[in-house]
């Protein structure tokens, strides 16, 4: 995956705080006046016409239009009235912007200079297929060749090089392909909205539709309350100070703000007696259910395992459910590092809409908010240290264990990143059971948890010191009131 340093990505947060401002300054009436200014301050790609293109494509995402399905011959101003005419978001989902996708060539090995003809010559003793020949150098029969790199693996001077399609090779379900023109196309029916395909793209050509704008105009009428949800893994990415980022959304106009992570403390006392319970009743094993992503994959691409797939609610869940129980009324707005969550929300009647952390910065800067200069807020509720944790890979299942006091022998492993290898694995899990007897499978798709996420803006690293500094101010789960 790319960095978090990068053209694509500067550019995309670019995009984002110009349509926020064009809102906040103008209602977005001058929003085709952004792309052309846009438009002529870029030049990544072949053509100016691609290069506005694209901006096209990524000006509509952040208008909450998926552009595949958007008409391009219609001027973006007609879409941004329908935008601000939107009473309820759209579907949520991942797109690919046709003009921008470089229609990269297919996964293939080739034989690079390095190749030193070798006596041994073991890419050739060892392709099952017969595909590679040696004579100068060796030579490999891409209409044989199955692609199983075998030959890389045993090329004694590493001369074969694996080319792989960016955004393909990192999606664990398949769920994205080359249409008839070899370009990539995203089957929202197969997409667990991961995101990692959207992180792996060198050229932008996949974005996100996101929900600022719903959520702006719901700021923008007085007669609304809105309050934000935001998740654990905010943690370094608006700065170290938690309570200044607080009064930075309440400068939003954002009523109230909502630690999510109190509501990981309600998932983890319930996830806990669940464990207790199903082993008492003789399941082999359970596996965790917050991570919105794994939640899809299951159901749809290991149906196998969804059985041992934890019933207990994920800590947004629990938020939401505190959020509507104080302000019965309000929009609720769930923020974190999350796209899956959307797909969680859209069956969630207390998550009206989802944020990742990118979509907020954007806010920020299109509204000159200083972060720094604010004085520091604080949420109405403390959670627990664990429950903080939540954001990063072990941390649920070490919440879970605290609570189990001894009910039940329990013997955690976890799935840190859902690869394809991954997934192969959880169908071998939902057959024969977890390695080394093991009956708890944390399950997280972003590798390193929740601060990996796409919509993060910090390096998880960097966002880890931040998080374990604070989650070490929190109580134990055990002496933390919970209502």
């Amino acid at each position: 995956m790319l960095t978090a340093k990068n053209n694509v990505a500067y550019i995309r947060a670019e995009v984002m705080q110009r349509v926020a401002k064009s809102f906040v300054e103008n209602g977005l009436s001058d929003i085709d006046e952004v792309l052309e200014e846009l438009a002529g301050s870029k030049n990544f790609r072949r053509n100016p016409e691609a290069e506005k293109a694209a901006l096209k494509g990524q000006i509509l995402a952040a208008m909450g239009f998926l552009p595949q399905e958007a008409d391009a011959n219609r001027d973006l101003k007609d879409f941004a009235a329908e935008a601000l005419a939107r009473t309820q978001a759209a579907r949520a989902g991942l797109s690919v912007i046709k003009a921008a996708c470089n229609a990269c060539r297919s996964k293939m090995y080739e034989v690079t200079p390095m190749c030193q003809a070798c006596v041994a010559r073991p890419c050739e003793t060892n392709c099952a297929k017969k595909a590679i020949t040696v004579t100068d150098k060796a030579f490999i029969e891409q209409d044989k060749c199955i692609k199983c790199g075998l030959c890389a693996t045993y090329c004694p001077y590493g001369a074969i090089h694996k080319s792989v399609v960016p955004c393909e090779e990192p999606c664990p379900v398949n769920a994205i392909k080359k249409d008839a023109d070899g370009r990539e196309e995203i089957d929202i029916e197969k997409c667990i909205s991961c995101g990692k395909c959207l992180q792996s793209c060198p050229f932008g050509a996949i974005v996100y539709n996101s929900q600022m704008i719903d959520v702006l105009n719901a700021l923008k009428n007085p007669a609304k309350k809105v309050v934000a949800m935001v998740a654990p893994a905010i943690l370094g990415q608006f700065g170290n100070d938690l309570g200044k980022v607080i009064a930075a959304y309440k400068a939003l106009g954002f009523d109230d703000v909502i630690e999510v992570a109190y509501g990981a403390d309600f998932t983890s006392k319930n996830e806990s007696a669940e464990f207790v319970e199903r082993m008492e009743e003789g399941a082999p094993f359970m596996t965790t259910s917050c991570c919105p992503a794994y939640v899809k994959t299951a159901k749809v691409h290991v149906p196998e395992i969804e059985k041992f797939v934890s019933n207990t609610g994920s800590p947004m869940f629990y938020a939401a459910e505190v959020l509507k129980k104080r302000y019965p009324d309000a929009v609720s707005v769930f923020v974190g590092p999350c796209l899956a969550k959307r797909l969680e929300a859209e069956n969630n009647p207390n998550v009206d809409y989802v944020l990742v952390f990118a979509d907020v910065q954007a806010m920020f800067e299109a509204k000159g908010i200083d972060i720094n200069s604010l004085e520091a807020a604080a949420f109405a509720d403390e959670a627990s240290l664990q429950s903080r944790r939540y954001a990063i890979s072990g941390g649920v299942a070490a919440a879970v264990a605290n609570l189990i006091d001894g009910r039940a022998d329990y013997r955690p492993m976890k799935i840190d990143g859902l690869t394809k290898d991954a997934v192969k694995n959880l169908k071998r899990y939902a057959l024969k059971g977890l390695d080394d007897g093991c009956n708890m499978l944390e399950v997280m798709c972003c590798e390193g948890g929740c601060i990996a996420g796409p919509g993060c803006l910090s390096m998880p690293k960097k966002a880890a010191v931040v998080l374990e500094k604070y989650a070490a101010e929190g109580k134990n789960q055990k002496e933390c009131e919970i209502h």
